[in-house]
């Protein structure tokens, strides 16, 4: 839902009802994951997807129900169902999504649709199984505000208490208590805080909710960081394939001349500076991905002495493969380890026979996104293995 923050937010603005189909579990060869979305207005207006395609028509159809009646409800398509074939889910998985009306009633949904769209990092905890009186409750969940005090927020059910839980604070509830929503809330930061979105189960606690209560907690999180050093011709087209995945990107030249925004329009910053005191003074996270393209060794030396011992997502140095053993001997003169050089991605990209900026930029891409989600990047066609796997990062975020 989170991943449809603009629009949604919009639609709140004008006033619009509307219902949300979200995937909340996925199982074989599902094109979507966990937490993705197709909303309905009640003018009939549809945005979003939840599974590429498949299963469309039929989700439409739920949304327009949820809209009719005021209800939420779960459904599951299948390729094991009868009607597999008539709603066009042929591709051998099977998913689960939970569909619910929104009116303007519902802030805390709201709130978390408004700060999403700010880019401000929260999570929203939503209750997709277990008993009917608890189905669709939510939790607004933002971090690093231990010391707020409790509030309260108006949603589709009433008012529920919020308050501040650990390293983080809460609006909303799930129905059964503060010592639920606390443990609701501890369960959403860790998910937050890693940038993931998936599903919590919560055991039956013997009086609030029995059965147990499983969750599905969406992230959002400002976008992830990708760092081209080296104002080059080869970095314009990497930056253009930066923002395509989504990254939030900044170019960084040593040399005023060439580290321009003129060059580069479409960055999110350009900066001048020399590449291994800007990564040292720069913030970086596990979601991070760090291009090194100058190839010049009075450059790239301190600069991955610098990267490798940083808990990045990936590391990579353009140059040819004379230049990478080139390269390898001089970290190591300068006291870099075997097990920080393994982590180098040198040269840089998969194998496609890339010659142009451009093919080298869906090169870098390419290795990118295999490296997130544990892809080979081997050839599709003659392969047994999955097609959608489970990566490390399951939110429904950029690399």
């Amino acid at each position: 839902m989170l991943d449809l923050a603009g629009p949604l937010g919009a639609w709140i603005e004008e006033g619009r009802d509307f219902a949300v189909a979200t995937v909340v579990a996925v199982g074989g060869s599902a094109p979507r994951p966990p937490g993705a979305a197709l909303a309905v207005s009640a003018d009939g207006t549809a945005i979003g997807s939840v599974s590429g395609g498949c299963v469309e028509g039929a989700v439409y159809d739920l949304c327009v129900q949820a809209l009719r009646d005021g209800e939420t409800l779960v459904e599951r398509f299948g390729y094991s169902d009868e009607d597999a074939f008539a709603v066009g889910l042929t591709c051998g998985g099977t998913i689960e999504v939970m569909v619910a009306p929104y009116t303007a009633g519902r802030s805390v949904e709201g709130a978390a649709l408004a700060a999403a769209a700010r880019g401000e990092p929260v999570a929203l905890a939503r209750v997709v199984r277990g008993p009917a009186r608890h189905l669709g409750r939510a939790l607004l969940v933002r971090p690093g505000e231990a010391g707020r005090g409790s509030s309260r927020a108006e949603t589709g059910g009433g008012s529920h208490e919020g308050g501040s839980s650990g390293t983080g604070s809460y609006e909303g509830g799930l129905g059964g208590g503060p010592d639920l929503d606390r443990t609701a809330v501890a369960e959403a930061l860790a998910l937050l805080h890693s940038g993931r979105t998936g599903t919590v189960e919560l055991a039956d606690d013997g009086s609030h909710c029995p059965g147990g209560l499983t969750l599905l907690v969406e992230s959002a999180v400002p976008p992830p960081r990708m760092i081209v050093f080296g104002a080059i011709d080869f970095a314009a087209a990497l930056v253009r394939a930066g923002k395509f995945l989504g990254h939030h990107v900044t170019v960084c030249d040593a040399r005023p001349v060439f580290a321009t925004r003129a060059r580069f329009p479409e960055a999110d910053e350009v900066v001048v500076d020399w590449p291994d005191r800007y990564l040292r003074r720069t913030e970086t996270d596990a979601r991070t991905v760090l291009c090194v393209l100058t190839h010049d060794a009075k450059f790239d030396v301190p600069l991955l002495a610098e990267a490798l011992r940083l808990p990045v997502a990936y590391v990579g140095a353009m140059g040819s493969r004379r230049t990478h053993e080139d390269r390898e001997r001089r970290l190591r003169e300068v006291g870099v380890s075997e097990r920080e050089l393994a982590r180098l991605r040198s040269p840089i990209g998969l194998d496609l026979g890339a010659r142009t900026p451009e093919e080298t930029a869906v090169s870098i891409a390419a290795e990118i996104v295999a490296a997130r989600h544990g892809g080979t990047g081997a050839p599709l066609t003659g392969s047994d293995a999955p097609i959608h796997r489970a990566g490390r990062d399951a939110a429904p975020q950029p690399v």
